[in-house]
This record gives C-alpha cells, sequence and structure tokens, in this order.
C-alpha cells in the first residue's frame, strides 16, 4: 500500500496510489508512505522518484554505510524502530528517503508511530514544511515511546527486586528466568537506541539539514544519549538483584550444609564408639561383662549428648 501526502493549499491531504493522477504538481508532495509494497508498487516507485530502493541486506545490515548514506541530491536512512508485542521485544528496520523537500518511508509493519505522526500531520500540517521536518517528527514520537517502553521495564524491573529483597526462594526459577528476560529486552532497547544515536549524530553534520531541524535533531540526540545511560543503569539494576539473589541461595545452601555438619560430628563419637565394641576380636575388657551393653549406650549417649552441649552454647544450634 502507498499513501501520498501532499499539500492542497494550506492543509495536507492523503491519497492512494490509484488516484495520484490527480495530483497536477507533484513538487507539492510531502511525504510517500509505502507499506508493505508489492513488487508492483516498488516498480512504481522507483520509477516515479529515480530512488533506490533499499535491499533487505543494507536494512538489516548494522554496519552505518548501510544505515545511512547521502546522495547528491537524497539521504537515505535505515534505522530501528523497537516494537514490543506482550513478553517478546525486537528491532524493526524502518527506511527513510529524503530527497527534493520530500520523504519517503517504507517499511513492513503497522506502526504506532506512524499512526500518531498521521494525526499530528494533518492537525498541524503548517509546521512540515520538508521532508525533514517530517523525519524529526517521526523519530521524535519513536524516541518518546522508547522512553515509556523503558519506563515500564524499570518499574517491572523494581517489582522483581521486591521479590528478590523477601527473601523467598520458592520462586528461584522464575527470578532467575525474569532477569534473563529483563537483560534481553533491555540490551533489544539499547540496540534501537544506539542505532538512532549513529543515524543523529551523522545527520548532523549534513549540510543539507535545515536549520531548525538541526535544532530539533540535537535535542533528540541529548535525549537518546539519556536513555542509553538508563539502559546502563538498567543492567547494573539486573546485575545487582543477580547477585543478591545468588548470595541469599548461598546463605541458605550455607545452612543446610551446617545442619548436616553439625548432625555428622554429634553421630561421629557413638558410631565410633559402636565399631569399637562391635569388633570381632576375643579379648575385649566390657565384652562378658553383664553390664557392658548399658555401659557402651551410656557412653554413646554422653559422646552424642557433649557436642550437642558444646554446639548449643556457640549459638550453633
Amino acid at each position: 500500500m502507498i499513501r501520498v501526502f501532499y499539500r492542497e493549499g494550506l492543509i495536507i491531504k492523503s491519497t492512494q496510489l490509484k488516484e495520484l493522477e490527480k495530483i497536477e504538481d507533484k513538487s507539492k508532495i510531502l511525504w510517500v508512505d509505502i507499506f508493505n509494497p508489492t513488487e508492483e508498487e516498488i516498480k512504481w516507485s522507483v520509477e516515479t522518484f529515480k530512488i533506490e530502493f533499499p535491499s533487505f541486506q543494507e536494512r538489516e545490515d548494522i554496519e552505518i554505510s548501510s544505515r545511512y548514506w547521502e546522495e547528491e541530491d537524497s539521504i537515505t536512512i535505515n534505522t530501528y524502530f523497537l516494537i514490543r508485542e506482550e513478553e517478546n521485544a525486537f528491532n524493526d528496520t524502518v527506511s527513510f528517503i529524503i530527497k527534493d523537500n520530500y520523504i519517503i518511508t517504507v517499511r513492513y509493519r503497522e506502526l504506532k508511530t506512524f499512526r500518531e505522526f498521521v494525526r499530528r500531520l494533518l492537525t498541524n500540517p503548517s509546521i512540515y514544511k520538508t521532508g525533514f521536518h517530517v523525519f524529526s517528527s517521526i523519530l521524535e514520537i519513536k524516541i518518546a515511546s522508547d522512553s515509556d517502553v523503558l519506563e515500564n521495564v524499570s518499574k517491572e524491573i523494581s517489582k522483581l527486586g521486591k521479590i528478590v529483597s523477601s527473601g523467598n526462594l520458592d520462586v528461584t526459577e522464575t527470578v532467575f528466568e525474569s532477569i534473563s528476560y529483563y537483560e534481553d529486552l533491555n540490551m533489544t532497547i539499547r540496540e534501537s537506541l544506539i542505532d538512532k544515536q549513529r543515524v543523529l549524530s551523522s545527520l548532523l553534520k549534513s549540510y543539507k539539514i535545515p536549520d531548525d531541524v538541526r535544532e530539533e535533531l540535537r535535542i533528540l540526540i541529548k535525549d537518546v544519549n539519556s536513555l542509553i545511560d538508563y539502559t546502563k543503569f538498567n543492567f547494573e539494576r539486573l546485575s545487582y538483584l543477580q547477585n543478591t539473589f545468588l548470595g541469599l541461595l548461598n546463605i541458605e545452601q550455607n545452612k543446610v550444609i551446617k545442619i548436616f555438619t553439625v548432625i555428622a560430628t554429634i553421630f561421629i563419637p557413638p558410631t565410633l564408639i559402636a565399631s569399637i565394641y562391635g569388633m570381632n576380636f576375643e579379648y575385649i575388657p566390657e565384652l562378658h561383662w553383664h553390664y557392658g551393653y548399658f555401659y557402651a549406650l551410656i557412653l554413646m549417649l554422653l559422646s552424642a549428648s557433649v557436642p550437642i552441649f558444646l554446639f548449643k552454647r556457640k549459638g550453633w544450634l
């Protein structure tokens, strides 16, 4: 599907590709939104706007040369858009081609950011003079959305911290799964933000950017930098929670080992006495003694009682 947004006096109108012939002056075009295009639509776009359609490899490559490049009459940008659906989060690439004061966007997924921008564009069209202004606004909406996602993740990590601090070790597996999930999610957010940071840095070096847009981009890159710092803070919190929970597990395991050690120590002396009197030697002093059996029992009882007394006195029991 291709939607074309163009100026008609002081307002912005939207039309489908099949109605494009109604636009007499192509210079009025502000934004061409290409969503999940067919081969026919790709061919039409290339022929009409004389652009190089981003290949799949260029869209997915992380090299800056594939994420941003300038030509004499155009700028092509491939940047990540963070998508979080229920328990899944991933980055999907959206392509922007800015040429002759209009912008072409290429995407393969329905995005909330674009719906929000269309609402803004139709509500207040006068502030969107060129494709650069369109790109800046779309990126502003997306960065704000990423900020909200990051804030929600931080709240979820805080809830996880309360579970860890409660000392409930019955949820051990759940805690480690949650920590691993939030580490992956935080990494996905960070990758998206770093990608935008690189794109914005490259854009700020371009002489083609209007001065008012350049100021907006400077503000955006500051916002991105602060969000990247926040992802680093989340990693540190998750690392702290993991170390804390491992420490609690070690303490609990040490308690169990301590109990077994104490029990073993208590029963070693009686076992030694029982072993001695269980030997098959002909001459043992108490072997034929009438009270030898009771003597051995009392001796074993005393040998077990002494360690118990000493352990209790030292607070080990």
